[in-house]
């Protein structure tokens, strides 16, 4: 794929050297001014982001036994996987990351975005061996991206159930007739359905349509029959309706591919794979062409609904973002973001590499903006597709350190980060 360079954050131009003498610094034109007051009133009316939702861990059984079926069906995929992450490979020295991955919760393995699900599916698939249940309940829930419809059948199904497990001396309840409208329209246009029918104890049967007279013009239909031997074990039948109603879709974590550098003065220097941006190849070289009509648009009086329109196309053009903070040290860590989460994500990771993960600090943004909204998403801050930010330790908490006379670790990052810190090129 064609690499990108993503536009290096905004800083304040320097006087030209060797100038005679410098002229006499000029008031901000109208033009100006009026800018960055509008600049200023569209910070204000930002909208918040919501906080990433959270998923339920899935059970250690299941990670431990697919862990181990998929290690063996899948072994030359993962080391082809581990060749891809690796971030010294000589194909990927000039960009900032090689890509952006995702860790399976049911391997752990560590996979490309554009390899995640496949490697999802596969991994369900495998597990169909151990427990065909959970594996159908799995496909259910994840491969049908319409959450509407799924909780419609699910529904419908755990309505189903809980007639055999209240009758089951009704044997009416035993039996679904495949060509039910209502089978039709909520539940068998499920991917993952008819698997779990079978795991349960289902099984398909042709039997004739009751009241049509002599049996040679009698008409037959499909039907699922709830096995007999599955009458004694009601309470199995439970569960398997308590699990289908409360599973989540199988979703693959952002693997944030943590960095720690030396100091470096290609810090504010980013290369990004197509992986970062939102956009097809076309898309990415129309770009160019709006960066230089975003000048003139500047100066031009609109609208606040056109200014908004521009806004909202501009936090769709990505969905991950590449950021760096610079310690006061010099060191940088880096980590890869959803475009769309909330700076309080950031904060969080930041203190999860200190060695003392109670010191306070701030973060700031290119151009020396402090981050103190922890609500906003990265897009609305102008933190996409990449951007370089600054640590600084609360004054007052440092100043009681150096008094205390204590002796102060080199670095404030984990000795276990240090331990393989790089060098940024």
């Amino acid at each position: 794929p064609e690499r990108r360079r993503s536009a290096p954050p905004r800083v304040p131009k320097e006087k030209a050297k060797g100038e005679a003498a410098p002229k006499p610094r000029q008031a901000p034109t109208d033009e100006a001014q009026m800018a960055a007051a509008a600049a200023l009133a569209r910070m204000e009316l930002r909208p918040k982001a919501r906080l990433p939702s959270s998923q339920d861990a899935i059970k250690n059984q299941v990670r431990r036994e697919l862990m181990a079926e998929a290690a063996a069906s899948e072994k030359g995929l993962a080391a082809e996987e581990e060749d891809l992450a690796s971030p010294g490979q000589a194909g990927a020295a000039a960009l900032s990351v090689s890509g952006v991955y995702f860790i399976c919760p049911l391997t752990g393995a560590v996979v490309k975005k554009d390899k995640k699900e496949k490697h999802i599916r596969e991994a369900i698939q495998a597990y169909f061996s151990v427990d065909p249940v959970a594996a159908s309940i799995m496909e259910i829930h994840t491969f049908n991206k319409d959450r509407e419809k799924v909780r419609v059948g699910v529904e419908t199904m755990a309505k189903y159930l809980d007639n055999i497990y209240l009758h089951p001396e009704e044997e009416k309840y035993r039996k679904i007739k495949l060509q039910n409208k209502v089978f039709q329209e909520r539940i068998s246009c499920l991917e993952g359905i008819h698997r779990f029918f079978q795991a349960i104890g289902f099984e398909t049967k042709t039997l004739p349509v009751p009241g049509q007279g002599k049996k040679s013009q009698q008409t037959t239909e499909e039907y699922y029959v709830l096995q007999e031997e599955m009458l004694t074990k009601l309470e199995d039948l439970k569960d398997y309706k308590e699990q289908l109603l409360s599973s989540e879709p199988v979703r693959a974590q952002l693997d944030r591919q943590l960095c720690v550098f030396k100091p470096s003065p290609e810090a504010a220097r980013f290369e990004l794979p197509n992986d970062f941006y939102n956009l097809t190849a076309e898309e990415i070289k129309r770009e160019q062409r709006l960066r230089t009509e975003a000048v003139e648009k500047a100066l031009m009086l609109r609208t606040r609904a056109m200014r908004e329109k521009d806004e909202q196309r501009e936090m769709r053009k990505y969905n991950y973002t590449l950021l760096r903070v610079r310690f006061p040290d010099g060191y940088i860590l880096q980590g890869t973001f959803y475009a769309r989460e909330s700076v309080s994500v950031l904060y969080n990771f930041v203190r999860e590499a200190l060695r003392d993960d109670w010191l306070p600090f701030e973060l700031l943004g290119p151009g020396g903006l402090k981050l103190t909204d922890e609500n906003l998403a990265f897009n609305e801050c102008g933190l996409v597709p990449s951007a370089l930010l600054t640590l600084a330790w609360d004054a007052a908490v440092m100043a009681d350190i150096q008094a205390s006379g204590e002796e102060q670790p080199a670095s404030s990052l984990k000795p276990e980060l240090l331990s393989r810190v790089q060098t940024l090129t």
